[in-house]
């Protein structure tokens, strides 16, 4: 039967968060404004308001905001321990298990170093302490042991928190930093699980260590095959009509909570199992990113305040006031700060890592924060560390994350990296600010038919490698070129993918069919835009000859008139007698100043970042508007998005043109290519254009088009239709969706 809290109870309970909440946050606030993490005035907030200042100053006062009963503790420690949960789930979303591996030798040997030398020196100093701190009846191994883990884990939050606002989360020992703290946190829970167990047992015991390894191992295994599989069953279920984030961040909740159960049943923290969670949740590829930013929005707004907030109310730095307590306490901050530098600097010099970035290794990872406190709490909690030594563990994180903020702002003063990580900054920069070649997963129709091919190929060589891909296989006369009959019936057969697999070598690909009762263009084509649904950043698509009254196909018509995402369309140049097209060794691109000719030159200009391709953006003036001293308002108009003009009365065409080829010029170079400009009159801007990639013996044409519905039909624009008609060689369309596609 549920025992309900009294009035009295209710008004100190909410008196509590009230005061722990805007305490905490506003200590918080100065911390940021100072260059510190917010968690250090979260924990001052609670150190403030427990015994040893505000149960000093006004005994009375503190008695009443922090009774001694148990239902009235209990409900301020279950807020609290809720937001642990969530924090370690926004933990397990930054957790990127592919960085630790792709890092390799860097991540391993720093991470091992980092944790292994003071785990050593916690392990003596746990091992030295004096009785005072060991909890009552506390096994001297299993204390030395929780002293250890609390001593060699790092914080990733902390650390990433810190990389974020010094700007140096992409820079390379930033990266390793990360890989460095992830590895940490993994290890770190690894660990609180198998000591707790020691704890719960009272003792070392090679079978209760077997138990919980075991334990922990099944768990784990269960969770990233199975677990993984329900996650992303249930992601993609709630999906499948578009973004729904209250479904999504209801089965993150559930997940959490599952997975909590799971661990705490098998004797090991919930906040394992929460973390666990967060893992599986962002491995999803049907996961939405904007589910953790509301979970971190709520966390870090209400829920980390209080949980940090009253692990600091529990600090009594009266214990402290004796000079041997004291004294222990610096030993305990000295081994902290220096070991794990000392472990970070060696393991990044052998890692081939300059010293300037080994001593910013050994400053970023001394940074510790919740899971130190996570561990203390449960030390706390099982009986393993005295009041004591918990307030010493506590104050480890506040001394340890300030010396880590500021001997890193120290340590990367008036250091820009190598010449190789300024330009990979500046590329990774360049591509954020993209419209079309992003991040996201990208998603191929393909019949596997040298269009297809072609398309996958322009496809692999525009995107970097890490993004991933998705291959839909379409029935054959879904592109419109008819399946083959047998005894009067349509007999369809599905293409063998493994010439696309090969030519996307390197990338992440995995295969679907656009499975429907019938093989109309317009019902494959519902199937793959639903399929884009769950989380695409683009559609690409292969052609092979236009169909009378459609663009290319029923197919490819439907994708335009309804993908919700921007459509890539190939089509292969005529008379090659090879199923791959080549090597693309010049581009022509179309510059116009609109947002679609912008994307067509992020196209190319992948290409060439990978291929070396030249790449010729190309101008065209009509003649009728040579002699004009002012621009056109419709092109003023389409310059307006590389370029305030403000439309000053005196401006020429010329300039206008100048300042639109320039404009593109500066993207290209952002990406490391120097592009060659060419201005070219005409009277046709297709038939130019056309004439254009002929005399400059292009292999590729990529052009940008706005979509429009014409009667129930896709309407690119004449110029790209023309140029898809008439112009010889490869011509790629990156055709922006229409605002209210569905």
């Amino acid at each position: 039967m549920l025992t309900p809290l009294d009035e009295h109870a209710l008004l100190v309970f909410w008196t509590q968060l009230l005061v722990l909440v805007v305490a905490a946050r506003a200590l918080g606030f100065v911390m940021r404004r100072v260059g510190l993490p917010s968690v250090i005035g979260q924990l001052a907030a609670g150190v403030i308001l427990g015994p040893s200042l505000f149960g000093a100053v006004w005994p009375s006062g503190f008695d009443w905001f922090l009774p001694h009963e148990e239902i009235s503790s209990g409900a301020l420690f279950a807020v609290s321990w809720l937001g642990v949960a969530l924090l370690l789930v926004t933990a397990g979303f930054e957790t990127d298990l592919a960085l630790i591996r792709r890092l390799g030798r860097a991540a391993a040997l720093v991470t091992g170093f980092s944790l292994v030398v003071p785990l050593a020196g916690g392990l003596v100093t746990g091992l030295l302490l004096p009785h005072g701190f060991v909890g009552g009846g506390a096994d001297r191994t299993v204390f030395a042991l929780f002293v250890a883990a609390a001593l060699s884990v790092s914080a990733l939050a902390v650390i990433a928190r810190i990389l974020s606002e010094l700007g140096l989360m992409r820079r390379d020992f930033g990266q390793i930093t990360v890989a460095a703290g992830m590895a940490n946190d993994v290890v770190g829970w690894v660990m609180l699980a198998v000591f707790a167990g020691f704890a719960t047992a009272g003792e070392v015991s090679v079978t209760g260590t077997l138990r919980t390894v075991l334990g922990l191992v099944a768990f784990l295994l269960l969770a990233m095959t199975l677990g993984q599989r329900a996650v992303d069953a249930s992601l993609r279920r709630i999906r499948r009509d578009g973004p729904n984030l209250h479904g999504a961040l209801g089965i993150a909740v559930i997940v959490m909570l599952v997975f909590g159960v799971a661990t705490q049943a098998l004797g090991i923290e919930a906040v394992l199992g929460a973390f666990v969670a967060g893992v599986v949740l962002n491995r999803s590829r049907f996961q939405q990113h904007e589910v953790v930013h509301h979970i971190e929005s709520l966390t870090n707004a209400f829920l980390a305040p209080v949980f940090f907030a009253t692990a600091g109310l529990r600090v009594d730095l009266g214990l402290l006031g004796d000079g041997e307590a004291l004294a222990w306490a610096a030993a305990v901050m000295a081994v902290a700060i220096v070991a794990k530098f000392a472990g970070a600097f060696v393991g990044a010099r052998l890692a081939g890592q300059s010293q300037r970035a080994a001593v910013a290794l050994g400053a970023g990872l001394n940074a510790r924060g919740a899971l130190e406190i996570v561990i203390a709490s449960v030390g706390l909690s099982l009986g393993v560390f005295s009041e004591t030594a918990y307030t010493v563990i506590v104050i480890v994180p506040l001394v340890t994350s300030v010396f880590a903020a500021a001997s890193l702002r120290l340590a990367v003063r008036d250091w820009m990296g190598s010449p190789d990580e300024q330009e990979r900054l500046e590329r990774e920069e360049a591509l954020s600010r993209n419209l079309v070649v992003r991040s996201s997963r990208l998603l191929l129709a393909s019949r596997a038919e040298p269009a297809s091919i072609a398309a996958a190929q322009l496809m692999h060589f525009a995107w970097p490698v890490q993004v991933p891909a998705t291959v839909i296989s379409v029935a054959p006369d879904s592109l419109g070129e008819g399946a083959y009959h047998s005894d009067g019936a349509t007999v369809r057969t599905w293409p063998d993918i493994a010439v696309i697999r090969n030519v996307l070598d390197g990338r992440e690909v995995d295969h679907r069919q656009a499975r429907a009762s019938s093989s109309a263009g317009a019902v494959v084509a519902a199937a793959i835009v639903a399929e884009a649904r769950l989380g695409y950043g683009a559609i690409c698509v292969g052609v092979a000859g236009r169909h009378e009254g459609q663009l290319y196909s029923p197919l490819v018509d439907e994708l335009l008139l309804h993908s919700p995402l921007p459509v890539v369309i190939v089509r292969r140049a005529d008379g090659l007698d090879t199923p791959l097209p080549g090597a693309f060794t010049r581009a022509v691109v179309p510059v116009t100043g609109t947002r679609s000719s912008r994307a067509a030159q992020e196209v190319a200009f992948g290409v060439s970042s990978q291929l070396g391709t030249e790449v010729v953006l190309t101008h065209v003036v009509q003649r009728q508007w040579r002699e004009l001293r002012v621009l056109p308002k419709r092109l003023a108009r389409t310059t307006l998005a590389t370029r305030v003009l403000g439309e000053p009365p005196g401006e020429t065409a010329h300039q206008v043109v100048d300042a639109l080829m320039d404009a593109a010029q500066a993207r290209g170079a952002e990406m490391g290519i120097e592009a060659r400009t060419l201005v070219q009159e005409g009277s046709s801007p297709a038939s130019t254009l056309v004439s254009v990639a002929a005399e400059q013996e292009a292999d590729l044409v990529v052009l940008g088009a706005s979509l429009r519905n014409v009667d129930g039909r896709p309407f690119l624009g004449h110029t790209v239709e023309t140029v898809l008609e008439h112009c010889s060689t490869n011509v790629a369309v990156v055709a922006m969706p229409r605002v209210n596609a569905t």
